[in-house]
């Protein structure tokens, strides 16, 4: 059985010009193949307008379709539309009829066979997947019944870590309006700030240590190795088998551990609490550590001046956006008293706490789904003997 046997369609789809700006920021979601990640797809970076839509080769898409990435940095990784969508030309679009086949077992058979799919974008023929490679890419004959149960046993790992995500959106917005209440309305204190506090620099309240350029500690013989936590990496929230590595004898200030705060300072400016395991840190990304303060502090106050940096990056035109060291000296901190400290950390330390906890759980849940997954579709352990 093939995948252009179970579909009852398949089709890429089309960019609309891009320097047309009525073309976009509509209600039409358009997906980028770089959002393509093993995932599943409740938005997309992009809206096009129904002119945009009219005007290419963009097709609306049905939600739950599996969609692979034909070429580019992410061929051969697919995701699920949650939401009907339209896609540039670099995806392939696959609508499951589904008398045939469950589309969450062909999306995570298409997952399990990633490194197989890839090698035939990368022959020495034929450099980019089309439609008609994977029209061609052959599914395992089993019966409907048995790839729904598969399928349900890989989504309920998927569902928790979903639930986590959400719990974790919600504990951030809850940190950053009390952030904002203590730190920036002075809320408590009658929108005044208390004549015991005191005004500092981002620089001054925690250490930013830039990564190596990590082409230069590549592993030795016999040295397994680190992954490199790049910016990617950063974004997607994990290392993958794409990822580079690293000598694993780097300098311990170059390790990342779960729970430390990375800040990505050029090209695509983000903060995140890192929870996707150890790894090199490579250049272009600071390390943010503090010897005073607690975590929740330099997190918080990095997080605050986010839109300031990223507003300051996109003013340089000529070269990859970023922000210098001098930016850190310039953005204020407000620095509270001792028993305030004391108190703002009563509230925020344990939302963060359990932040990273549920990040890691995440990781977890993820590596059993991976373990699982090629096990299952093999058939080298029964379904029926699988308990979520």
């Amino acid at each position: 059985m093939k995948i252009g046997d179970i579909c009852t369609k398949i089709c890429s789809g089309g960019t609309p010009t891009s320097s047309v700006i009525e073309y976009y920021n509509g209600n039409i979601p358009w997906l980028n193949t770089k959002e393509i990640c093993f995932n599943r797809v409740y938005s997309t970076e992009k809206n096009i307008t129904q002119l945009g839509y009219e005007s290419s080769a963009a097709k609306l898409i049905p939600r739950n379709s599996v969609i692979i990435a034909m070429y580019g940095a992410t061929a051969a990784k697919c995701c699920i539309n949650k939401i009907p969508l339209t896609t540039n030309q670099a995806c392939c679009n696959l609508i499951i009829d589904e008398a045939k086949s469950d589309y969450n077992f062909v999306y995570y058979y298409m997952c399990s066979k990633y490194n197989e799919l890839q090698s035939l974008a990368n022959g020495a023929a034929q450099q980019n997947l089309n439609t008609q490679i994977i029209k061609d890419f052959e599914l395992p004959s089993l019966s409907l019944t048995n790839q729904k149960a598969i399928a349900a046993v890989l989504s309920a790992l998927d569902d928790k870590i979903e639930v986590n995500r959400a719990i974790n959106k919600n504990l951030e917005a809850t940190a950053q309006a009390i952030f904002k209440s203590w730190f920036i309305d002075f809320e408590p204190f009658g929108g005044i700030m208390p004549a015991d506090w005191k005004k500092d620099s981002l620089s001054n309240i925690a250490k930013y240590t830039n990564g190596l350029a990590m082409q230069n500690y590549r592993p030795v013989a016999g040295d397994i190795g680190l992954p490199v936590l790049k910016i990617k990496e950063l974004r997607q929230g994990m290392c993958d088998t794409d990822s580079d590595l690293c000598s694993s004898e780097i300098d311990k200030e170059f390790i990342i551990h779960d729970g430390d705060v990375i800040f990505s300072w050029s090209g695509s400016l983000l903060v995140d609490l890192w929870c996707g395991g150890i790894c090199g840190l490579n250049q272009h990304l600071f390390k943010v550590t503090s010897d005073i303060y607690d975590k929740w502090f330099y997190y918080s106050w990095t997080q605050h001046h986010l839109v300031q940096f990223q507003t300051i990056a996109s003013a340089k035109a000529t070269t990859m956006g970023h922000i210098k060291r001098g930016d850190l000296e310039k953005a204020t901190v407000v620095i509270p008293s001792q028993e305030d400290y004391q108190s703002i950390g009563n509230l925020l330390k344990p939302i963060y706490d359990t932040i990273i906890s549920n990040k890691v759980e995440n990781k977890r849940l993820a590596e059993i789904r991976d373990a699982l997954l090629p096990k299952l579709m093999s058939g080298e352990i029964d379904v029926s003997q699988v308990k979520i």
